[in-house]
Formats: structure tokens, sequence, C-alpha cells
């Protein structure tokens, strides 16, 4: 009996090229030994995480996830609860795309990122649960956290990575510090601070420096809490990383590694950021499931420090960033 595989597919992402090139994908899937069907997702609620459910439910050897990082965490929180997991593959076609830049896989053409499942590689990856919730990549909480719903969806399509900077840079003047109780493995932190990241990944909203020893399989987030609020002092955190990561050690940053880790606001409003949606508010605790689900990756590529695949426009825009901060004074 052939294996089946579901290619569940936003036919909007990527100003609709899956819809566009969705025989040619199915046509790599069943090349690689899959009896392959495809699923498009509707505008109702759940509806990638319903038909990953049924999928899996249904005996389903591989599940593709085929869209944004918000695609991809529909389908793993479709799946994810379940005793019996199927394997995942994705193909990238939404905004930042860094569970794609994560697991080096193609980011432009769908067809190549399907090709990956010919390559037969693939990594147990780590997922976050959050509360009832599932997250692939990032759980932060904070007023920064606000970035991403902020930026109008047709502005993350036309501009993508660059419409994070410009909208971040217009929010960095609306931060303030959020009494915080965060407790993680061996430590604890109350005070103020602006926002807190949990990373299972090395790239964040387009950043590949902001956990530089990020690892996949570890069974452990990468903590990061950013104690100042002064706008020009986060400007310099933010040239730190882009500059090679060396914000890590910096006297206003907390990075620690830890399986679990419980929020909780002291008097404020935390509100809680999941893969670049609301998660819901804390009290919130936050747990590493390690190796929780197989995906299709280019591992070949995956130890490379040396990788990175920005656009030369990227590099350019993160340069003049670097070169107007050094211009700063430290404090405002």
């Amino acid at each position: 009996m052939r294996k089946r595989a579901r290619v569940i597919y936003n036919p909007t992402s990527g100003r609709e090229l899956l819809k566009q090139k969705m025989v040619d994908i199915l046509n790599v899937f069943e090349h690689a030994g899959y009896e392959t069907s495809a699923f498009a997702t509707t505008p109702a609620k759940d509806s990638a995480k319903d038909e990953a459910r049924r999928s899996a439910q249904e005996g389903f050897e591989l599940i593709v996830a085929a869209g944004g990082d918000g695609t991809i965490n529909e389908v793993v929180n479709g799946i994810a609860p379940l005793k019996k997991r199927p394997k995942m593959a994705i193909i990238p076609a939404g905004t930042t795309n860094d569970y794609a830049r994560a697991l080096h896989i193609p980011r432009e053409d769908p067809v190549e990122a399907a090709k990956m499942v010919l390559k037969k590689q693939t990594i147990h990856m780590d997922i976050g649960k959050a509360g009832e919730n599932y997250f692939i990549n990032i759980a932060a909480g904070g007023l920064l956290t606000e970035l991403t719903y902020d930026v109008p969806s047709d502005l993350k399509t036309v501009f993508g990575y660059l419409a994070y900077l410009v909208k971040g840079a217009e929010l960095l003047p609306r931060i303030k510090p959020i009494e915080m109780d965060l407790r993680y493995d061996g430590g604890e932190f109350k005070g103020k601070a602006s926002m807190f990241f949990l990373a299972l990944t090395n790239s964040v909203g387009g950043f590949e420096q902001i956990v530089p020893d990020a690892a996949l399989d570890d069974g452990k987030f990468t903590l990061i809490i950013v104690k100042t609020s002064n706008l020009v002092e986060i400007l310099h955190l933010v040239s730190k990383v882009l500059n090679g990561g060396r914000h890590v050690d910096d006297p206003r940053i907390i990075y620690k590694k830890t399986r679990k880790v419980t929020a909780r606001p002291v008097n404020d409003r935390m509100l809680i950021n999941l893969d670049g949606e609301y998660g819901g508010d804390a009290p919130m605790t936050f747990v590493d499931l390690k190796q929780h689900i197989e995906f299709f990756a280019n591992t070949d590529e995956i130890p490379d420090k040396a990788y990175s695949d920005e656009t030369n426009e990227m590099r350019l825009v993160e340069k003049n960033f670097v070169k107007g901060v050094d211009k700063l004074p430290d404090k405002e």
C-alpha cells in the first residue's frame, strides 16, 4: 500500500504562486512515493489546523504545510497533541518564512522547496507548548510584541522583511517597561523589562543573529529578556544583533537556555505572541517538547554556521542601520 501525503496550502500566500504551481508540487511528492492530494485553506477559523488533525487521524504519513509561518503553526497545532504524528514538510510562501530559514529550505521557488523531500533528510524538531497552544519558532511577551499585530497584511506581502524594520522603528518610541515575574530553569527574573523572547530556532523576524547558538532539537528554549526600554539603548542592542550577535553578553539582556518558563504580569496586562500572532494573555507556562515532530529539512546545510541567504537589499538596510546607530549617543 502506497504512503499518502496531504498538502495543506494557503491559496493566497506568495501572490497565489502556490496555486499556480500546485500540479508541479503534487508531482514532486508523487515521485517521492506518496499518493498525494491537496487541501486549500479557507478563511474559516482553524481551517488548516482541523484539516491537519483529520489527515493525521486518517493515517496520512506526511503532511505538507504550504504557506507562511502562520500556516505551518496551524498545521503543527493540529497534529502536536496526537500520540501518533505524521512527518511534516514545509513549502514557504509567506513574508519572513523564519521556519524555512531555520531548516535551510528554498524560499523563492515552491517546487524547489517541495524537492527537499527527495533528499530524504529529516530532523526531529523541538516544538513549544504555551498553555493549550503550540508554537514552532517564537513566543514573546511585552509591548514590543505589538509589532506583528500592527503590520498590515498587504504591507507584509509587498515589502516583507523591510515592513517589519520600518514598523518596528515606528513603534519603538511607544515602548515602556512592564513589571514581570519570569521563572525558568535555575533562575527567576522579577522586575521591569520591555519584553521577553522564547526562541526555538535562530531565525526571528528575518534576523538570523538574535539566537546565534540556537539548537533545533536539544529540548531547550533560548530565553532572552530585554531589560531596557530606553529607545537609544534598544537601537544599540538591535545594532549588536545585526553586527554578529554581540548582544548575548550585554548587561541589558538576560540570555539563558531553559526547558520551561512561567510568565506572570505583576501590574500591567501582558500580551503573549506565538509565532507572530496573538496567543492569549499571561500568566502562561511554556514547555519545550523535545524532538516532537519530524520535519524534512536540508540537513546538509543546517550545521553550516556561515550560511546566510539574505538578499542584497536586506544586507544594505542592515548595514545602514548599524552605521546610523553608531552615530547615536549612548543615552537619549
